[in-house]
């Protein structure tokens, strides 16, 4: 069987672009959704929670079925079909009035945008990994930096559109769509013509020791940011007593995560991916241990360990997808079916966190909003994330690739 064409040499920006429009529409989203459809449709905030963690279990079970579906149809034209779909979802989310119940609405909106994100985010990654060359970490580099950016704007960009305009989220949704179009112009000429990989799948994958012990990895190494997300606005709130200051410190953390990006790239670059890599686990660490000393207005001190640790989590962002995709080339497995099983440990992550955790915090006597909250708090946040980096950093001193390169 003949393989697909390859796509031109990546053009860097473009790829950074459509990174930013994938990032907007992701992470952001979890924040925005629930608040809007709690405050102007009145949905009680355990009806939103439930509707979020089954479209979490939906991702899950669905990824593998997507990343199959990449490998078989042709390229260019299903892009554009998640596009649109995803874009019809954002607005249909954020810009019209549900014309059924908004409980069903917001259900079937979310499990729209979501589908369609998963498969652009599938075939992006997994494309990346043969338009890239030996260019691996400079596209990584660029693409995650361009995902910070758009997380960053995303976050904040319906808080700063309320002085112009009476309608902050419809206005996002449209400047979405905009993004949407303009990334998808940017990027047509970048994917290949043919279809990623119509032969092979998860099984190929998984019988690559190198590609288990990398999964295996990914997912303990995501373990410590999936705690942190999950707790965030638990330990800010409560242990810091600082409410009211989750979204700068969110945004302090995604803009030194993008940052971090393109340094922990030419760092890898230099001196090794895996080295590289150490040296942000280590920093994570650090970053982490000084959680434990903070209590109630320690919002500064915290904001400085923000930073660390956003920079920190640069290095995962970049460095792990891009060895992920230079082991499955030089096994020769498919990529989208790679990807798809990538896709799956990230979201599985964020669910073991909340399933773990939140049952935990509760029988030791934690409330949200509580001032002078139980211990467990605080160790969860600081010590269980240190326990799990060095955890990874076992893992990935005895993790054997093949021709790792040294100067990547």
């Amino acid at each position: 069987m003949t393989a697909a064409p390859l796509a031109p040499s990546p053009t860097f920006p473009r790829w950074s672009l459509f990174a930013a429009m994938l990032a907007a529409a992701g992470l952001p989203i979890y924040i925005h959704a629930p608040a809007v459809y709690a405050a102007q449709h009145g949905l009680s905030l355990a009806a939103l929670g439930l509707v979020l963690a089954a479209l979490r279990l939906v991702d899950v079970v669905q990824d593998p079925a997507l990343g199959w579906l990449a490998g078989r149809v042709p390229r260019k034209p299903s892009v554009a079909v998640a596009l649109a779909v995803m874009t019809a979802a954002m607005l249909g989310l954020f810009a019209v009035t549900p014309p059924v119940s908004p409980l069903i609405w917001f259900a079937l909106m979310l499990t729209a945008l979501f589908t369609a994100w998963s498969f652009l985010t599938i075939v992006f990654y997994a494309e990346g990994t043969t338009a890239a060359g030996t260019a691996h970490l400079q596209l990584a580099g660029w693409r995650e930096a361009g995902a910070g950016l758009g997380v960053c704007l995303a976050s904040v960009a319906p808080f700063a559109l309320v002085p112009l305009t009476a309608a902050p989220y419809a206005g996002f949704a449209i400047g979405f769509a905009l993004l949407a179009l303009g990334a998808g112009l940017a990027m047509h000429g970048q994917w290949r013509c043919g279809r990623l990989a119509p032969q092979g799948g998860l099984r190929e994958v998984l019988a690559q020791p190198a590609l288990r012990g990398l999964l295996v990895l990914a997912l303990v190494n995501a373990m410590p940011a999936a705690v942190s997300s999950t707790l965030f606005l638990f330990f800010v709130q409560s242990q810091l007593e600082a409410p009211g200051a989750e979204g700068p410190l969110l945004l302090l953390f995604f803009a030194a995560a993008a940052l971090g990006a393109p340094v922990w790239t030419a760092l890898a670059r230099r001196h090794g991916t895996r080295p590289a890599l150490l040296a942000a686990m280590a920093l994570a660490i650090l970053a982490f241990v000084f959680t434990l000393t903070l209590g109630p207005g320690d919002v500064l001190p915290f904001a400085v360990i923000s930073a660390v640790s956003g920079f920190a989590t640069g290095a995962d962002l970049a460095l792990l997808p891009a060895l992920f995709a230079r082991q499955t080339v030089q096994h020769k497995t498919p990529e989208a079916a790679g990807f798809a099983l990538w896709s799956v440990v990230s979201k599985a992550s964020l669910a073991l966190a909340a399933v773990a955790l939140l049952p935990l915090l509760e029988a030791q006597g934690f409330a949200p909003g509580m001032q002078n909250p139980p211990a467990a708090l605080a160790l969860a946040y600081g010590a269980l994330p240190c326990v799990l980096k060095l955890a990874a950093i076992a893992l990935l001193l005895r993790l054997e690739l093949t021709e790792e390169e040294a100067h990547a």
